[in-house]
Protein backbone atom coordinates (compact mmCIF):
# COMPACT_ATOMS: atom_id res chain seq x y z
CA UNK A 1 0.00 0.00 0.00
CA UNK A 2 1.45 3.46 -0.84
CA UNK A 3 0.01 5.32 2.14
CA UNK A 4 0.89 8.99 0.76
CA UNK A 5 -1.30 8.05 -2.43
CA UNK A 6 -4.02 6.55 -0.05
CA UNK A 7 -4.26 9.62 2.15
CA UNK A 8 -4.41 12.03 -0.75
CA UNK A 9 -7.07 10.47 -2.61
CA UNK A 10 -9.22 10.18 0.55
CA UNK A 11 -9.12 13.84 1.75
CA UNK A 12 -9.65 15.03 -1.60
CA UNK A 13 -7.09 17.28 -2.75
CA UNK A 14 -7.64 19.47 -5.58
CA UNK A 15 -6.83 23.55 -6.21
CA UNK A 16 -6.35 25.44 -9.03
CA UNK A 17 -4.21 28.08 -10.95
CA UNK A 18 -5.65 31.70 -9.54
CA UNK A 19 -2.68 34.71 -10.97
CA UNK A 20 -0.53 35.00 -13.37
CA UNK A 21 1.22 37.65 -12.53
CA UNK A 22 4.04 40.32 -14.57
CA UNK A 23 4.95 42.99 -11.99
CA UNK A 24 7.31 45.85 -12.54
CA UNK A 25 8.97 47.90 -9.99
CA UNK A 26 8.06 48.98 -7.76
CA UNK A 27 5.01 46.95 -6.90
CA UNK A 28 3.55 45.46 -3.84
CA UNK A 29 0.63 42.79 -3.25
CA UNK A 30 -1.30 41.70 -0.36
CA UNK A 31 -3.09 38.88 0.35
CA UNK A 32 -6.05 38.07 3.02
CA UNK A 33 -6.29 35.05 5.31
CA UNK A 34 -7.89 32.17 3.17
CA UNK A 35 -9.04 28.77 4.26
CA UNK A 36 -7.29 26.91 2.32
CA UNK A 37 -3.07 26.93 1.77
CA UNK A 38 -1.59 28.95 -1.47
CA UNK A 39 1.40 28.15 -3.31
CA UNK A 40 3.21 30.98 -5.44
CA UNK A 41 6.26 30.33 -7.74
CA UNK A 42 8.16 33.06 -8.91
CA UNK A 43 9.93 32.16 -12.55
CA UNK A 44 11.64 35.93 -12.77
CA UNK A 45 13.16 38.37 -11.00
CA UNK A 46 13.31 38.76 -7.38
CA UNK A 47 10.77 39.25 -4.32
CA UNK A 48 10.20 39.63 -1.05
CA UNK A 49 7.74 37.63 1.24
CA UNK A 50 6.18 39.13 4.23
CA UNK A 51 4.24 38.04 7.14
CA UNK A 52 3.09 38.54 10.19
CA UNK A 53 5.42 39.01 13.20
CA UNK A 54 8.37 40.95 10.74
CA UNK A 55 9.08 37.42 8.78
CA UNK A 56 10.34 37.86 5.70
CA UNK A 57 11.46 35.74 2.73
CA UNK A 58 13.43 36.65 0.06
CA UNK A 59 12.54 35.23 -3.13
CA UNK A 60 14.85 34.86 -6.53
CA UNK A 61 13.99 33.27 -9.97
CA UNK A 62 12.72 29.35 -9.13
CA UNK A 63 11.71 29.89 -5.70
CA UNK A 64 8.25 28.07 -4.83
CA UNK A 65 6.30 29.05 -1.36
CA UNK A 66 3.36 27.33 -0.06
CA UNK A 67 1.48 29.40 2.87
CA UNK A 68 0.19 26.37 4.38
CA UNK A 69 -2.45 27.78 6.87
CA UNK A 70 -3.67 30.27 4.12
CA UNK A 71 -2.59 33.22 6.53
CA UNK A 72 -1.83 37.12 4.98
CA UNK A 73 1.29 37.76 3.57
CA UNK A 74 2.46 40.44 0.93
CA UNK A 75 4.93 40.34 -2.03
CA UNK A 76 6.99 43.67 -2.61
CA UNK A 77 9.67 45.11 -4.46
CA UNK A 78 9.58 47.95 -2.21
CA UNK A 79 7.28 48.57 0.84
CA UNK A 80 7.07 51.87 0.65
CA UNK A 81 4.97 51.30 -2.44
CA UNK A 82 1.11 52.00 -1.64
CA UNK A 83 -0.43 48.02 -1.11
CA UNK A 84 -2.40 46.74 -4.25
CA UNK A 85 -4.94 43.96 -2.32
CA UNK A 86 -5.57 40.79 -3.91
CA UNK A 87 -8.88 39.60 -3.84
CA UNK A 88 -11.66 37.46 -5.42
CA UNK A 89 -9.87 33.96 -4.81
CA UNK A 90 -12.98 31.96 -4.05
CA UNK A 91 -14.46 32.76 -7.66
CA UNK A 92 -14.37 29.80 -10.03
CA UNK A 93 -11.51 29.05 -12.60
CA UNK A 94 -11.75 30.78 -15.92
CA UNK A 95 -9.79 32.51 -18.66
CA UNK A 96 -6.32 33.08 -16.69
CA UNK A 97 -4.25 35.81 -18.79
CA UNK A 98 -1.58 37.88 -17.54
CA UNK A 99 -2.09 40.26 -14.80
CA UNK A 100 0.35 43.35 -15.01
CA UNK A 101 0.96 45.40 -12.11
CA UNK A 102 3.14 47.84 -10.52
CA UNK A 103 5.40 50.95 -12.37
CA UNK A 104 7.67 50.68 -15.52
CA UNK A 105 11.05 50.50 -13.95
CA UNK A 106 13.36 47.38 -14.40
CA UNK A 107 13.61 44.69 -12.58
CA UNK A 108 10.63 42.88 -13.97
CA UNK A 109 9.37 40.02 -11.64
CA UNK A 110 7.01 37.06 -12.91
CA UNK A 111 4.93 34.95 -10.38
CA UNK A 112 1.86 32.29 -10.59
CA UNK A 113 -0.14 32.21 -7.48
CA UNK A 114 -2.68 28.95 -7.07
CA UNK A 115 -4.34 27.03 -4.67
CA UNK A 116 -3.98 23.19 -2.74
CA UNK A 117 -7.44 22.11 -0.93
CA UNK A 118 -8.94 19.54 0.42
CA UNK A 119 -12.48 18.83 0.60
CA UNK A 120 -12.07 16.06 3.71
CA UNK A 121 -9.41 17.64 5.69
CA UNK A 122 -8.58 15.16 9.00
CA UNK A 123 -6.88 15.45 11.78
CA UNK A 124 -3.09 15.24 11.71
CA UNK A 125 -3.66 15.69 7.49
CA UNK A 126 -0.95 16.42 5.06
CA UNK A 127 -1.70 20.29 5.13
CA UNK A 128 -1.13 20.32 8.73
CA UNK A 129 1.79 18.33 9.08
CA UNK A 130 3.67 20.80 6.64
CA UNK A 131 5.46 23.92 7.90
CA UNK A 132 3.01 27.62 8.17
CA UNK A 133 5.82 28.58 5.30
CA UNK A 134 7.27 25.71 2.78
CA UNK A 135 10.40 27.53 0.93
CA UNK A 136 11.51 25.06 -1.88
CA UNK A 137 14.76 26.40 -3.60
CA UNK A 138 15.47 25.32 -7.02
CA UNK A 139 17.38 22.19 -7.36
CA UNK A 140 19.19 19.79 -9.63
CA UNK A 141 16.04 17.91 -10.36
CA UNK A 142 13.43 20.99 -10.17
CA UNK A 143 12.49 20.97 -13.68
CA UNK A 144 9.46 19.06 -13.08
CA UNK A 145 7.98 22.31 -11.02
CA UNK A 146 8.75 24.57 -13.93
CA UNK A 147 6.85 21.87 -16.22
CA UNK A 148 4.11 21.29 -14.38
CA UNK A 149 3.28 25.21 -13.84
CA UNK A 150 3.91 26.26 -17.49
CA UNK A 151 1.41 23.51 -18.82
CA UNK A 152 -1.00 24.96 -16.09
CA UNK A 153 -0.40 28.68 -17.44
CA UNK A 154 -1.05 26.95 -20.76
CA UNK A 155 -4.60 25.37 -19.82
CA UNK A 156 -5.60 28.20 -17.64
CA UNK A 157 -4.99 30.78 -21.13
CA UNK A 158 -7.71 29.28 -23.29
CA UNK A 159 -11.61 28.62 -22.54
CA UNK A 160 -11.57 24.29 -23.36
CA UNK A 161 -13.78 21.87 -22.10
CA UNK A 162 -12.91 20.10 -18.46
CA UNK A 163 -10.80 22.87 -17.98
CA UNK A 164 -11.61 22.85 -14.45
CA UNK A 165 -10.50 19.50 -14.02
CA UNK A 166 -7.23 19.22 -16.05
CA UNK A 167 -6.47 22.56 -13.90
CA UNK A 168 -7.01 20.12 -10.67
CA UNK A 169 -5.54 17.49 -11.39
CA UNK A 170 -2.35 19.58 -12.60
CA UNK A 171 -2.31 20.88 -8.93
CA UNK A 172 -2.62 17.36 -7.37
CA UNK A 173 0.78 16.23 -9.22
CA UNK A 174 2.36 19.51 -8.43
CA UNK A 175 1.14 18.75 -4.73
CA UNK A 176 2.53 15.54 -4.43
CA UNK A 177 6.18 16.70 -6.34
CA UNK A 178 6.10 19.47 -3.49
CA UNK A 179 5.67 17.06 -0.02
CA UNK A 180 8.32 14.18 -1.74
CA UNK A 181 10.86 18.05 -2.78
CA UNK A 182 10.16 18.62 1.32
CA UNK A 183 10.09 15.19 2.40
CA UNK A 184 13.43 14.39 1.13
CA UNK A 185 14.97 17.59 3.12
CA UNK A 186 13.66 16.45 6.43
CA UNK A 187 15.59 15.26 9.47
CA UNK A 188 14.79 12.53 11.17
CA UNK A 189 12.29 13.01 13.76
CA UNK A 190 10.91 16.11 11.53
CA UNK A 191 7.20 15.53 9.34
CA UNK A 192 5.74 13.69 11.86
CA UNK A 193 4.08 10.31 10.29
CA UNK A 194 5.13 11.73 6.65
CA UNK A 195 8.96 11.89 7.41
CA UNK A 196 8.24 8.95 9.64
CA UNK A 197 8.07 6.82 6.37
CA UNK A 198 11.49 6.56 5.17
CA UNK A 199 12.64 5.14 8.23
CA UNK A 200 13.34 1.37 7.55
CA UNK A 201 11.62 -0.02 10.93
CA UNK A 202 8.84 2.70 11.59
CA UNK A 203 7.96 3.03 7.82
CA UNK A 204 7.07 -0.42 7.67
CA UNK A 205 4.99 0.08 10.87
CA UNK A 206 2.71 2.42 9.09
CA UNK A 207 2.28 0.42 6.59
CA UNK A 208 0.81 -2.52 8.34
CA UNK A 209 -0.94 -0.22 10.58
CA UNK A 210 -2.69 1.42 7.62
CA UNK A 211 -3.40 -2.19 5.42
CA UNK A 212 -5.29 -3.87 8.84
CA UNK A 213 -6.32 -1.15 11.64
CA UNK A 214 -9.01 -3.46 12.32
CA UNK A 215 -6.01 -5.52 13.99
CA UNK A 216 -5.37 -5.18 17.60
CA UNK A 217 -2.16 -4.52 17.31
CA UNK A 218 0.30 -4.12 20.10
CA UNK A 219 3.81 -3.07 20.81
CA UNK A 220 5.16 -6.75 21.06
CA UNK A 221 3.85 -7.42 17.93
CA UNK A 222 4.75 -4.58 15.64
CA UNK A 223 7.91 -4.56 17.32
CA UNK A 224 9.06 -8.22 16.26
CA UNK A 225 7.63 -7.55 12.83
CA UNK A 226 9.63 -4.81 11.95
CA UNK A 227 12.40 -6.00 14.12
CA UNK A 228 12.69 -4.31 17.17
CA UNK A 229 12.03 -5.00 20.80
CA UNK A 230 9.23 -3.30 22.47
CA UNK A 231 10.64 -0.64 24.26
CA UNK A 232 13.05 0.22 21.46
CA UNK A 233 9.98 0.46 19.01
CA UNK A 234 7.94 2.40 21.10
CA UNK A 235 10.48 5.08 21.73
CA UNK A 236 11.04 5.06 18.51
CA UNK A 237 7.81 5.60 17.04
CA UNK A 238 6.78 8.22 19.48
CA UNK A 239 10.01 10.37 18.46
CA UNK A 240 9.28 10.11 14.53
CA UNK A 241 5.95 9.90 14.16
CA UNK A 242 4.95 12.31 17.10
CA UNK A 243 2.85 10.68 19.62
CA UNK A 244 2.34 6.79 20.26
CA UNK A 245 1.94 4.14 18.63
CA UNK A 246 -1.43 3.74 20.25
CA UNK A 247 -2.78 7.17 19.50
CA UNK A 248 -1.51 6.81 16.02
CA UNK A 249 -4.03 3.38 15.87
CA UNK A 250 -7.10 5.16 17.36
CA UNK A 251 -6.82 7.99 14.98
CA UNK A 252 -6.11 5.70 12.20
CA UNK A 253 -8.98 3.82 13.00
CA UNK A 254 -12.02 6.76 13.39
CA UNK A 255 -10.20 7.79 9.38
CA UNK A 256 -10.73 4.77 8.52
CA UNK A 257 -14.58 5.05 9.70
CA UNK A 258 -14.67 8.14 8.73
CA UNK A 259 -14.36 7.44 5.62
CA UNK A 260 -16.55 4.47 5.24
CA UNK A 261 -19.74 6.43 7.17
CA UNK A 262 -19.08 9.33 4.14
CA UNK A 263 -18.79 6.34 1.41
CA UNK A 264 -20.27 3.03 1.80
CA UNK A 265 -23.85 1.67 2.98
CA UNK A 266 -22.27 -0.57 5.77
CA UNK A 267 -24.19 -0.68 8.98
CA UNK A 268 -22.70 1.01 11.78
CA UNK A 269 -22.02 -2.47 13.43
CA UNK A 270 -19.92 -3.09 10.23
CA UNK A 271 -17.65 -0.29 10.46
CA UNK A 272 -17.09 -0.93 14.01
CA UNK A 273 -16.20 -4.42 13.09
CA UNK A 274 -13.63 -3.28 10.01
CA UNK A 275 -11.87 -0.93 11.62
CA UNK A 276 -11.06 -3.28 15.06
CA UNK A 277 -14.23 -3.16 17.62
CA UNK A 278 -15.89 -6.04 19.13
CA UNK A 279 -19.07 -4.05 19.62
CA UNK A 280 -20.96 -0.80 18.58
CA UNK A 281 -20.85 0.92 21.86
CA UNK A 282 -17.20 0.90 22.41
CA UNK A 283 -16.55 1.85 18.58
CA UNK A 284 -19.08 5.13 19.10
CA UNK A 285 -17.58 6.37 22.60
CA UNK A 286 -14.19 6.67 20.61
CA UNK A 287 -15.78 8.30 17.63
CA UNK A 288 -17.05 10.47 19.30
CA UNK A 289 -14.10 11.87 21.16
CA UNK A 290 -12.16 11.69 18.43
CA UNK A 291 -14.88 12.95 16.23
CA UNK A 292 -17.39 15.34 18.37
CA UNK A 293 -20.01 13.54 16.96
CA UNK A 294 -21.64 9.65 17.40
CA UNK A 295 -21.21 7.71 13.79
CA UNK A 296 -24.67 8.08 12.91
CA UNK A 297 -24.74 11.84 13.05
CA UNK A 298 -21.79 12.19 10.93
CA UNK A 299 -23.28 9.97 8.52
CA UNK A 300 -26.22 12.15 8.25
CA UNK A 301 -24.45 15.62 8.13
CA UNK A 302 -21.65 14.29 5.30
CA UNK A 303 -24.54 13.12 3.35
CA UNK A 304 -26.60 16.42 4.05
CA UNK A 305 -23.25 18.53 3.31
CA UNK A 306 -23.24 16.80 -0.48
CA UNK A 307 -26.49 17.15 -1.26
CA UNK A 308 -25.67 21.11 -0.46
CA UNK A 309 -22.88 20.73 -3.27
CA UNK A 310 -24.86 19.35 -5.73
CA UNK A 311 -27.51 22.12 -5.82
CA UNK A 312 -24.72 24.66 -4.96
CA UNK A 313 -22.66 23.53 -8.38
CA UNK A 314 -25.97 23.33 -10.68
CA UNK A 315 -27.30 26.51 -9.21
CA UNK A 316 -23.65 28.42 -9.98
CA UNK A 317 -23.74 26.95 -13.49
CA UNK A 318 -27.28 27.50 -13.97
CA UNK A 319 -26.55 31.64 -13.32
CA UNK A 320 -23.81 31.57 -15.15
CA UNK A 321 -21.50 31.74 -12.00
CA UNK A 322 -19.14 29.11 -13.48
CA UNK A 323 -17.81 31.77 -16.19
CA UNK A 324 -16.30 34.39 -13.71
CA UNK A 325 -13.05 35.83 -14.02
CA UNK A 326 -10.58 36.16 -11.37
CA UNK A 327 -10.24 39.84 -10.31
CA UNK A 328 -7.89 42.34 -8.35
CA UNK A 329 -9.37 45.07 -5.97
CA UNK A 330 -7.68 47.84 -4.78
CA UNK A 331 -9.47 49.71 -1.78
CA UNK A 332 -13.29 48.23 -2.57
CA UNK A 333 -12.27 49.64 -6.44
CA UNK A 334 -14.21 47.31 -9.17
CA UNK A 335 -12.21 44.31 -9.98
CA UNK A 336 -9.58 44.66 -12.58
CA UNK A 337 -9.36 41.52 -15.06
CA UNK A 338 -6.41 39.19 -16.39
CA UNK A 339 -5.45 40.97 -19.39
CA UNK A 340 -4.99 38.54 -22.12
CA UNK A 341 -1.58 39.23 -23.03
CA UNK A 342 1.62 41.31 -22.35
CA UNK A 343 0.45 44.45 -24.55
CA UNK A 344 -2.62 44.77 -22.83
CA UNK A 345 -3.22 47.65 -19.95
CA UNK A 346 -1.56 47.81 -16.68
CA UNK A 347 -3.32 47.50 -13.28
CA UNK A 348 -1.92 50.24 -10.55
Amino acid sequence: MDILAEVLDRVRLGGTLLFHFELGHPWRLTLPQRPYALFHYLSRGTATLALDQGREFRMTAGDFVVISRGEPHEFYSDRRTKPFSVQDFDRSPAHLGVVHHGGEAEPCSTMICGKFTMARPSRGSVLELLPPVLFLKPAEDSEWLEAILRRMVSEAARDRPGQGVALSRLTEVLFVEVLRSWIKSLAPGEGGWLGAMADPHIGPALQLIHERPDRPWALDDLGQRVGLGRSAFSARFTRLVGQSMYRYLVARRMEEAAFLLESSDDGIARIASRVGYETVAAFSKVFLRHHGQSPGRYRLDCRSSSGRRQVDVLEAAASGGMCDRHGLTDSGNEPIKPFPDRRAAKAH
